[in-house]
């Protein structure tokens, strides 16, 4: 079974999919931190961030990895892995090469523990629309935007930035 969520910056598709993956027993991927995962190859490797053949041998790294154990560093969610994530989400090689990560996640899933899954929730942009397009279950997840500015302001907030509910909105 493949659940896709798709949807805006901060309306939940993280919440529900990490729900459903839960209740479901079934493996959960969110594609959003792939970009991030490929930045932190980049930078703990010293490679060139310029460079679109880096960026794209750093993205293709990750078929081979436990995503898992790369979602969820913590450096992850630092600031310069996520301005490197957003430079090289507009490299089309890198594009692609994850566009291979996820579809292979989707089509033969894992649980953590490095088991094979009987499904797989993912949360991301395009991902009922481009990657999983035969999914047997697609939500596309919206909520006002002062709803989805309040939880980013929270978040942010909770990671210690120094910012107004207003610039966020």
């Amino acid at each position: 079974m493949i659940i896709a969520i798709d949807g805006p910056t901060a309306a939940g598709k993280g919440t529900i999919a990490v729900g459903l993956a839960r209740y479901f027993g079934l493996a959960f991927l969110d594609t959003g931190r792939l970009y991030r995962a490929t930045a932190l190859v980049l930078l703990e490797n010293n490679m060139n961030s310029d460079s679109e053949d880096d960026a794209e041998r750093a993205a293709l790294s990750l078929q081979n990895a436990n995503l898992y154990e790369l979602t969820e560093k913590k450096a992850i969610r630092d600031e310069k892995t996520g301005m490197l994530a957003s430079k090289i989400s507009a490299m089309p090689g890198v594009r692609k090469a994850l566009f291979d990560v996820q579809r292979n996640f989707a089509v033969s899933p894992y649980l953590r523990d490095g088991s094979k899954a009987k499904g797989a929730v993912l949360d991301g942009r395009d991902i009922g629309s481009v990657i999983c397009p035969d999914a047997d279950v697609k939500f596309f997840v919206t909520a006002k935007s002062e709803i989805r500015a309040e939880r980013r302001f929270k978040e942010l907030q909770e990671k210690g930035k120094s910012v107004t509910y207003e610039q966020v909105l």
